[in-house]
């Protein structure tokens, strides 16, 4: 039985999207050498995947102008799937001729965005998808449709449940593996969140689900919860809590991986991550990108992370134990 209040030893895979999600949100450029050191860093963490980079343009995405580099350089963990975002047929032939184990795929629900974002109608996104579904598949490399703005478009506002499952009613029956419903701009609340992981597992019991929050209005733990109670075992976390969206005024990142990993081992949860590691990995990012991240665990530490008394903690006990002497 799922329940979020007992983790009882039940397995939660994070996958990390920082690196790509996050990193191409920043105006620095992390130097291609560093980037490889954070992957390598992040890949001793027990982290189920890490979405590395993507082959996009490099005039669209500067920031990941490095893809083919640190896709071939990065030294690999078994066990973990190194997964990278591409746009079209021509970022799928070099994602796969740099050894990339798993194609990220991205459209979105709403028209709006999908027009906004990746200036195409949503039709034509299908269009051009499912032809690199198809050259992947001749390649053998798994494909993950991330599918945006499930739980709300920030011009459009609510999209409806069946627009979300006929697109990925229509991923599904070109046979990908996985499929990402993501909360693009941090519009997810708890219930709505439950409702519709619950209904997705039940409908593709065989498909790979994933789950993705933005924290933009404070509600990312509260819908991670919200869908672990709803049976959803995997979830995109970004270190250092980096990311954000274009088209969505005042965004925050996506949910911290070490806050994420932190509440749910506390709860019971086993996520397979050494927390300690990964809390070491965050804290480079302030010299990488040359801004504070937002995680608070990186700031605050974790819970039981204990500190000195005051330097006059002595005198004042003196004196309290003093007073209390003086009333018997």
């Amino acid at each position: 039985m799922n329940n979020a209040w007992q983790g009882a030893g039940r397995r939660i895979r994070i996958q990390e999207v920082g690196t790509r999600d996050g990193l191409q949100m920043e105006a620095q450029f992390v130097p291609t050498a560093d980037k490889i050191a954070l992957i390598d860093a992040l890949s001793q963490t027990g982290l189920a995947k890490i979405e590395v980079t993507s082959f996009t343009s490099p005039k669209a995405i500067p920031a990941l102008r490095d893809a083919e580099i640190v896709m071939r350089e990065i030294a690999r963990v078994p066990g973990v799937v190194y997964t990278a975002l591409v746009p079209n047929v021509r970022g799928a032939e070099r994602a796969i001729e740099s050894r990339t184990d798993e194609l990220n795929l991205v459209m979105s629900t709403s028209e709006t965005h999908n027009l906004a974002n990746l200036r195409m109608t949503r039709e034509r996104s299908f269009a051009g998808l499912t032809e690199v579904v198809r050259a992947a598949q001749a390649a053998g490399v798994p494909v993950n449709v991330s599918l945006s703005c499930v739980f709300g478009c920030p011009m459009e506002g609510d999209v409806a449940e069946r627009e979300v499952f006929g697109w990925a009613q229509r991923f599904v029956d070109l046979g990908v593996q996985g499929l990402t419903l993501c909360d693009t701009t941090g519009m997810a609340f708890p219930t709505q969140v439950a409702a519709l992981t619950r209904a997705a597992r039940e409908r593709w019991p065989g498909t790979e689900l994933t789950l993705h929050f933005h924290n933009t209005r404070g509600m990312g733990l509260a819908n991670v919860l919200a869908a672990i109670d709803a049976g959803a075992d995997r979830f995109d976390t970004s270190i250092g809590g980096l990311g954000g969206c274009p088209y969505a005024p005042g965004a925050t990142g996506n949910v911290c991986s070490e806050e994420i990993v932190h509440a749910l081992q506390l709860m019971g949860f086993d996520t397979g991550i050494d927390l300690g590691r990964l809390i070491a990995a965050s804290k480079r990012l302030p010299a990488l990108i040359g801004h504070e991240v937002p995680s608070q665990i990186v700031k605050a530490g974790q819970r039981l992370d204990l500190h000195p008394v005051p330097d006059d903690f002595d005198a004042v006990r003196e004196r309290a134990l003093a007073r209390d002497n003086a009333l018997t």
